[in-house]
Order: C-alpha cells, then sequence, then structure tokens
C-alpha cells in the first residue's frame, strides 16, 4: 500500500470499520451475532419481561376468568410488539452499518455537524469493507429479516385466532 492509500481522513470512530467493531461488540447489538437458540433467548426474555406490562392491559379488556383464551393471545401479541420493536432497532442499527460499509463515499464530520466531509474509499479500502460486509453483516440483517417475517406470522395467526373466537 502506498502512503497516499493508507490515509484516512474520516475521524477514528466515524470509520466504518470501526463503527462495524463497536456495534459487533456492543451489549444489545450483539444479540444477533449470538447462535440462533441464545438469539431466541434473549428474545423469549423481551417477551416474558413485557408480558408483565401487556397482561394487565389485556385483562382491562378481556377478563381471564370469562375468556382466558382471548385474554392469553391478546396478552402474547402485545408482548411480541416489544419483541418487534426490539427486532427493527437491531436491523436499523446493522442496515446503518451496511450501507456505510457498501458505500465507496464516506460522508464524515471533523469537528461539529455543519462541516461534513466526503471522502471517496480507496481500493482496498473499500473491497475489505466490502469482504466485512458480505460475510458478517449481510447474514446477520438475513437472520434480523427472517426473525421479523416469523414474528409477524405468529402476530398474524393470534389475530386470526382472536378473531375466529370472537
Amino acid at each position: 500500500m502506498t502512503e497516499s492509500t493508507t490515509f484516512c481522513p474520516v475521524p477514528i470512530e466515524q470509520q466504518p470499520i470501526n463503527e462495524y467493531q463497536e456495534l459487533a461488540q456492543s451489549w444489545f447489538f450483539s444479540w444477533v451475532k449470538l447462535p440462533k437458540w441464545q438469539f431466541a433467548r434473549k428474545l423469549t426474555w423481551v417477551a416474558s419481561a413485557s408480558l408483565f406490562v401487556c397482561a394487565p392491559i389485556s385483562a382491562a379488556s378481556f377478563p381471564p376468568e370469562e375468556t382466558f383464551l382471548t385474554f392469553f393471545i391478546c396478552s402474547l401479541l402485545g408482548a411480541s410488539l416489544f419483541v418487534g420493536f426490539i427486532l427493527i432497532r437491531l436491523y436499523l442499527g446493522w442496515k446503518y452499518i451496511a450501507d456505510r460499509l457498501k458505500k465507496t463515499k464516506i460522508v464524515y464530520e471533523e469537528s461539529s455537524w455543519y462541516d461534513g466531509q466526503v471522502w471517496e474509499k480507496p481500493l482496498e479500502f473499500y473491497r475489505r469493507d466490502q469482504l466485512i460486509f458480505q460475510y458478517q453483516v449481510q447474514p446477520l440483517l438475513q437472520k434480523l429479516k427472517k426473525s421479523l417475517i416469523s414474528l409477524l406470522i405468529i402476530m398474524v395467526i393470534g389475530i386470526l385466532i382472536v378473531w375466529l373466537i370472537s
């Protein structure tokens, strides 16, 4: 590598590779990197905790002693909304990094919001970022998409069951 291609004017914390590493090591966003069952367990904990909020709300609308199945499914649907919000937040965070890795030009700020600059990645930086995107980030985005679709299917089935029994 020559000196002209290795110089990067982008501040270290705004470089896509460093943003990726920071996100991958963060407590919340690293959930997606867990094996499938451990990731599902984290989402199950979120759903279980959100049941403490959703169950009383469902009980106010559907008394458990009269319509237990409707109460139960509505509580689960409410809890699944929280899981959906978590999945969407995870997806948006990883999608931001994916977009930064895929682009040939990086928009960055040197000191504050009003001095935005654009830097074109040298070919070796671009290729490195493409490999990280393709082999590290894209599988995570696919995992999140599948999780969101699965959750949506489960929610639609729950809604249909409630509609059919009402």
